[in-house]
């Protein structure tokens, strides 16, 4: 018996980063997969009210009239009685529904220091809660499994990993008015992509900052902070000076980035998986990353790898990829086919795996009826 197959929508009420990207690009693919199954691809659920994200390819279904929370836990769950929910960002109700989860890592146990005290305590109860109740969850690393096994203790058959893709920053064009805008000049400048949360520790990059500064290279860091979520303490510390700010960024623009820079530096704390490197690989940018857990999974040996609690080793790192053009030519090949195995389709179909494993006995789902 066929069973529907929906999907949380309430990313498309959010502001596009890291989550949100991850949720967008895995549902696209999604709908193209099991575009032409007898029962229809799967259906995007939302509350009422204007998108942050309207995509042309993300066609969505309103229902409801409240918002945020209250929508996900109190109106969400009564529209899908008749199949499975997936939900993408981390939350999703509480109500005993059949329900994927997608929990990308567990920064709120791990690294508490850089959220908000209001979004880390729900977002713990929360997990805590869909321990009990949620069907199946999914996560992005073998690292972060590891990680939310040991904190919300759960058995190995309760978590399945999926990787994430990276092939949306090649289909569109680069942007290159963004280095004018900017007076970037290709060739002389570093980049460093993140939030200003404490975990991203853009702080670490200070040393190398002035190094690159000496060398008359610019530091280009984008990014920004959203205050709902993470901490502000030391936000105004966080910048690595001196450097160039330049705030967020679109992927046509991020895309021109990546292709001029002479390196990508990710002097990351924590990261769950880390897509930023894998963006960078797939731009045929060197990448120089923390020697974290997630990252050496994800990166592997196609990044050179520094303590991102040492500012001397960060400088030494940078300066040798950049100082070395045999270095940054083999980081930039080995990067390139590394990033070419990361695509959202491939996620698309381990995701849609997991759901056709874990629906209700006697149901399949109507979404991979051929």
């Amino acid at each position: 018996m066929p069973m529907n197959i929906y999907v949380n929508g309430r990313f498309m009420t959010q502001r596009l980063s890291g989550v949100q990207r991850f949720a967008r690009e895995i549902t696209r693919k999604m709908r193209q997969i099991s575009a032409h199954t007898p029962a229809g691809m799967p259906r995007i659920l939302v509350p009422s009210g204007d998108l942050t994200q309207p995509e042309a390819d993300l066609p969505a279904t309103h229902c409801g009239r409240l918002h945020g929370q209250l929508w996900e836990q109190v109106e969400l769950p009564r529209h899908v009685d008749d199949g499975i929910l997936v939900n993408l960002g981390n939350t999703a109700p509480l109500l005993g529904k059949p329900q994927i989860v997608v929990v990308h890592d567990a920064g709120i146990f791990s690294y508490p220091t850089a959220y908000s005290t209001k979004f880390r305590l729900w977002n713990m109860a929360l997990l805590h809660g869909l321990r009990r109740t949620a069907t199946h969850f999914v996560t992005v690393s073998e690292f972060s499994r590891r990680e939310l096994q040991a904190r919300l203790h759960l058995p190995d058959d309760r978590v399945s990993v999926i990787t994430e893709g990276a092939d949306h920053i090649l289909s569109t064009p680069p942007d290159t008015s963004i280095l004018e805008r900017h007076h970037i000049t290709p060739g002389r400048f570093v980049l460093a992509v993140g939030n200003l949360a404490p975990h991203k520790n853009l702080h670490g990059l200070s040393k190398l900052a002035r190094s690159l500064a000496a060398r008359d290279i610019d530091l280009v860091v984008t990014g920004g902070l959203n205050t709902a979520v993470f901490s502000q303490s030391d936000t105004a510390s966080s910048l690595p000076v001196p450097a160039k700010y330049i705030g967020r960024v679109n992927d046509t623009e991020l895309r021109a980035l990546y292709q001029a820079a002479l390196c990508f530096v990710f002097p990351s704390f924590y990261e769950g998986f880390g897509l930023p490197p894998i963006e960078a690989m797939a731009c045929e940018c060197p990448v120089a990353a923390s020697a974290i857990p997630s990252l050496q999974e994800v990166c592997g040996l196609a990044a050179t790898y520094f303590d991102p609690a040492s500012q001397d080793e960060i400088d030494r790192t940078v300066l040798h990829v950049i100082e070395n053009p045999v270095l940054r030519a083999h980081l930039r090949s080995a990067g390139r086919s590394h990033a070419a195995s990361f695509t959202w389709e491939h996620a698309a179909r381990q995701l849609l795996e997991v759901i056709g494993q874990h629906m209700p006995r006697g149901h399949v789902p109507s979404a991979m009826l051929h």
